[in-house]
C-alpha cells in the first residue's frame, strides 16, 4: 500500500531541498547511488550530511561540481539585483555573457529524456523524472515563445538540476510515495539575477509553472527567491491533493537544508501522514455501505447476473449563487476531466429571490474527494452535501463499426438478450468534420444499419 506524503513549504522549495527531505524519510541510498552513477553524465559527485538551520537539524543534499560543470548557487547580494564583486563565482544562472557560460552545458529535452530512458531508474521512477523535466520544458517553452522541442535552457541543462530531479524521483518511487498533498508554495520577493537579465520574483519559469497546474502560491515578505523553477516543476509533476486532512496522524518526519540563508528557516519538511482514525473509520463506513448496497440487490436480482447489474454512486451538490457563467463552465470541464460521470447544473432561486444554481456530481466512491477539492477551489461554496445512490446499469461495450464515410465508435447495451446501439458522439462528430457530412445523416445510416441486421 502507498504512503501519503506532505510537503510543507513554507521556506519555499527547491531540488535539492526535496531528495534530503525524502532521504531523511529513509529513502535507501544505495538505490540512489545505482542510479547516479548509471546516468550518462558526467562532472560531479553528491555529498549528503548534517546541518544545523536556524537551530534544526536537517539533511543536507550537496551536488558537487567539477570545474567544467561549475554551477554555484545565487548569491545573496546577486539575489536583489545589487552588483556584487564576487558574483561571477555564487550564481545560479550567470549574467548573461559568453565568459559565464561557457563551460555551463545546455541541453534540450530529446537529450535529457535519452540520459532517463538509459539509466538504471524503475519505469515509475523515469515516468515521474520525464514528467518534472516537461513541465519544466513547457514553463521554458512559454517564457521564450518557442516549441518544447527546441527549448535549450541552463536550468534544466545543468549537470546539478539533472542530478536533483533524477534523484527526486529515484527517493519518491523507492518510499512507495503515491500520494502528495502540497497546500500551498510560499514564495519570498524582490528581484533575482539570472541568465537573462534581472527579473522579479517569482521568475517567469515558476509563474508559468504555478499558472499552468492551478498551485496555489503565497507572497511573503522574506526578500529572496524561494521557490526555484525545478521546485515548483517538481510540485506540479507530483501533487495529487492541495487540502490536508482534517485531522492526520504523523508517522514519520524528514527534514530537507537549503542551500540560501534567509530570514525563514529555510528548510523543507516532508511528512507521511495518515487519516486519523475516527476519519478512517467514517470512509470506511461510506465503503462499507457502497458494498452492502451492491452485494445485496445484485444478490437478490434474478436478472442481474445475464441482464441488467446494481451499481452504486454519489451524488453530490451544492448551491452556488455567486459565480459567473465563465466559472461555472470552467468548473463542469475541470470536474469532467478528473473523473466525474455526470456534471450538470439546475436553474434555482435561493432566499432574498436571488437567482442560483444548483450543481450536481455523478461520481465513484473513489473519486469523491479530488472533484469535492476541485469544488471548493474553483467556486465559492462552502459546503457540499452528498448521498449513495444506487443505480440498474445494462452490460455494456464498446465497438468499432464501418460506414460509408469511415469506421465509427459506437456503444452497445444488451437487454432482454436484444441489443441496443447508440454511436458515440465526438466518434461521429469527427466523422462529420472530416468528411463535411452532415452529422445527422451519419448518425441515422448507423442507426439504421443496425436494425436491418
Amino acid at each position: 500500500m502507498g504512503k501519503t506524503l506532505y510537503l510543507e513549504c513554507y521556506s519555499g522549495i527547491s531540488g535539492d531541498m526535496t531528495v534530503a527531505a525524502l532521504l531523511d524519510l529513509g529513502a535507501d541510498r544505495s538505490v540512489l547511488d545505482r542510479v547516479l552513477k548509471s546516468l550518462k553524465v558526467s562532472g560531479f559527485e553528491t555529498k549528503i550530511s548534517r546541518v544545523v538551520k536556524s537551530g534544526i537539524d536537517a539533511c543536507d543534499f550537496d551536488v558537487v561540481l567539477d570545474k567544467e560543470h561549475e554551477n554555484h548557487d545565487h548569491d545573496m547580494e546577486y539575489l536583489h539585483g545589487h552588483h556584487h564583486e564576487g558574483h561571477e563565482r555564487n550564481h545560479a544562472h550567470g549574467t548573461g555573457t559568453a565568459q559565464d557560460h561557457h563551460h555551463h552545458e545546455h541541453r534540450g529535452i530529446k537529450e535529457i529524456t535519452y540520459i532517463i530512458e538509459h539509466s538504471a531508474m524503475t519505469e515509475n521512477a523515469k515516468k515521474i523524472a520525464l514528467r518534472i523535466f516537461e513541465i519544466l520544458a513547457e514553463a521554458e517553452s512559454k517564457a521564450h515563445n518557442v516549441p518544447v522541442d527546441q527549448v535549450h535552457f541552463h536550468e534544466v541543462g545543468a549537470v546539478d538540476s539533472i542530478v536533483d530531479i533524477v534523484s527526486v524521483a529515484v527517493c519518491l518511487d523507492n518510499l512507495d510515495v503515491t500520494e502528495v498533498i502540497v497546500p500551498v508554495l510560499c514564495e519570498g520577493r524582490g528581484t533575482v539575477r539570472c541568465q537573462h537579465g534581472i527579473l522579479p520574483i517569482p521568475v517567469p519559469a515558476v509563474a508559468n509553472i504555478v499558472s499552468a497546474n492551478h498551485l496555489h502560491l503565497k507572497m511573503t515578505e522574506v526578500e529572496g527567491e524561494l521557490v526555484t523553477p525545478t521546485g515548483a516543476a517538481i510540485v506540479a509533476a507530483v501533487k495529487t491533493k492541495d487540502k490536508l486532512p482534517e485531522t492526520f496522524e504523523i508517522q514519520k518526519i524528514g527534514i530537507g537544508a537549503g542551500k540560501r540563508q534567509y530570514e525563514c528557516p529555510g528548510i523543507l519538511r516532508a511528512m507521511f501522514i495518515s487519516e486519523s482514525t475516527e476519519q478512517a473509520k467514517g470512509r470506511d463506513k461510506v465503503k462499507a455501505q457502497t458494498e452492502e448496497f451492491k452485494n445485496s440487490e445484485i444478490g437478490n436480482n434474478p436478472k442481474a447476473e445475464n441482464q441488467e447489474t446494481k451499481d452504486t454512486i454519489i451524488k453530490m451538490e451544492t448551491n452556488i449563487d455567486d459565480c459567473s457563467g465563465e466559472v461555472l463552465g470552467f468548473v463542469m470541464e475541470r470536474l469532467m476531466k478528473a473523473g466525474a460521470r455526470d456534471v450538470h447544473y439546475v436553474p434555482v432561486f435561493m432566499k432574498k429571490n436571488r437567482p442560483a444554481w444548483v450543481l450536481n456530481v455523478i461520481c465513484k466512491e473513489e473519486d469523491m474527494e479530488t472533484l469535492q477539492n476541485i469544488i471548493f477551489e474553483e467556486t465559492t461554496t462552502i459546503g457540499i452535501r452528498y448521498s449513495i445512490m444506487e443505480r440498474t446499469i445494462l452490460p455494456r461495450e464498446t465497438r468499432t463499426l464501418p460506414t460509408p464515410w469511415g469506421e465509427v465508435q459506437v456503444k452497445v447495451c444488451t437487454l432482454n438478450g436484444k441489443e441496443q446501439l447508440y454511436p458515440e458522439y465526438e466518434s461521429v462528430a469527427q466523422l462529420s468534420r472530416e468528411k463535411e457530412i452532415p452529422f445527422a445523416e451519419i448518425y441515422r445510416y448507423i442507426v439504421l444499419a443496425n436494425k436491418e441486421k
